[in-house]
């Protein structure tokens, strides 16, 4: 479910915002410039990172006038104070008198002029790849040279939302995801128009906060990506050297946003810096439902479409069965030749993903079979193993066409759910000691 949103009353502006968590501290958490409140959910790398820092703190995250859901705002104004007066009003709104601030590349400006203007409010800061200039000056050398900066404007005018967008600049390796860079054109579609989008980074490329780390005296933390696209690691040690006391970590990744790269390094840091407590090492070995699908006649199919049709065909079945794995918040191991592996952490929940998947499926013309067993399953890098996963296989490779399949496991755990099975009688399944009792998923209200 989706935390909800509220609205702060700046003057007669209206700021949109979400209070997700209950921990013992309070943060404001800010990746980009750019922001959508309801949108951010239906984004599963920054939803995931946003309920993993709430699993230790109040996450307060708000969208900046202009963008997302709150009022507009004009955009020749004094973006970066109106910004702060906004996160005042939303502190104010949610009971926080004090907080830290964990901001990204686009949001470091405003964090970095926030923290320095008021300490009293703010009890530490971490920024991931920050920077308090980015275009070139006779006295910083790191920056790049304005008349390419705003060249790279009118690239980004043409595929914000589409094509590319931010992460042309910030993330270009992530662009080889058709599914992820396209689920992240829908967030900046959301979040703000390109006009707006290009009157606001001319802003950030002509500002500079370079002033103020000397004035911030809250902790600080640094995390700088070891070999970021846009902002390289000389950007976040500057930061880090003109803060007194300020704590510098390179950490790997070429990604400029925070939500990218090896989230469990990025966060466990976060979590150590602000709390003093270093979460627990991810378990090698959890208890899980692991599903696999697969098309039905897959080759025969192919023949009678014709290649091209048939890459369509992959294309679009590949995309329906991501977009319902998030939605029932599984997590996609591997394809598996036309099919996939994932796991979930409720086998209820990917009983019902399995049927949303099958019935995508036939609304292109696919007929899908699926298996599934929960059981304790080796995490292996990208990958899962053991015993439960071979499981799961050969229960999918047992199914006929249309079928979901699941051990007797899977039943007993979902009693209660209401979803009703019938009985398919004990199976031999190759490598697989024993005999095991199988059962089919009835239509959904039988």
């Amino acid at each position: 479910m989706h935390p909800d949103t509220r609205y702060a009353r700046n003057g007669d502006a209206h700021v949109a915002y979400q209070v997700v968590g209950e921990g013992p501290i309070d943060l404001v958490v800010i990746d980009q410039w750019f922001s959508n409140m309801e949108a951010q959910w239906e984004f599963p790398p920054l939803a995931r990172f946003l309920e993993r820092l709430a699993a230790f703190s109040r996450v307060i995250v708000f969208d900046k006038r202009g963008t997302g859901i709150s009022d507009p705002i004009a955009l020749d104004g004094h973006l970066l104070e109106e910004w702060m007066d906004d996160l005042q009003a939303v502190l104010d709104d949610v009971g926080s008198e004090r907080t830290a601030l964990l901001c990204g590349i686009g949001a470091a400006y405003m964090m970095l002029l926030f923290a320095a203007t008021y300490p009293e409010r703010t009890t530490a800061i971490v920024g991931v790849d920050p920077c308090a200039r980015i275009s070139w000056a006779p006295d910083y050398p790191l920056g790049y040279p304005l008349d390419r900066l705003l060249l790279d404007l009118e690239t980004l005018r043409s595929s914000w939302g589409a094509g590319g967008g931010t992460m042309t600049f910030l993330a270009p390796n992530l662009l080889q995801d058709p599914v992820l860079s396209a689920s992240f054109g829908r967030y900046e579609r959301q979040s703000a128009s390109p006009g707006a989008a290009v009157a606001m980074l001319r802003m950030m490329y002509e500002s500079d906060v370079r002033h103020v780390l000397p004035a911030i005296q809250v902790p600080t933390l640094v995390l700088q990506k070891s070999k970021a696209a846009r902002i390289p690691p000389a950007h976040g040690r500057y930061v880090a050297e003109h803060i007194a006391g300020a704590k510098y970590l390179e950490v790997p990744g070429s990604e400029n946003y925070m939500w990218a790269g090896d989230q469990n390094l990025i966060l466990a840091e976060i979590q150590e810096f602000l709390t003093g407590v270093r979460p627990a090492p991810e378990p090698d070995r959890v208890l899980a439902t692991v599903l696999f699908t697969d098309i039905v006649g897959s080759t025969q199919r192919a023949a009678e479409v014709g290649d091209a049709r048939w890459r369509q065909l992959l294309a679009a079945h590949d995309a329906a069965v991501r977009k319902e794995i998030d939605a029932h918040r599984g997590q996609e191991i591997k394809t598996v030749g036309d099919g996939f592996l994932a796991t979930f952490d409720g086998p209820a929940r990917a009983i019902r993903c399995a049927r949303a998947i099958r019935d995508a499926a036939r609304q292109l013309g696919l007929e899908l079979r699926a298996g599934l067993h929960t059981g304790e399953v080796e995490l292996m890098d990208h990958d899962v193993g053991g015993i439960a996963v071979h499981i799961g296989a050969r229960v999918a490779a047992t199914a006929t066409s249309g079928e979901i399949l699941v051990s007797s496991t899977v039943k007993d755990l979902v009693v209660g759910s209401g979803i009703a099975f019938e009985d398919r009688g004990s199976h031999s399944l190759k490598g697989v000691p024993g005999e095991w009792r199988l059962f089919v998923v009835l239509p959904e209200g039988a």
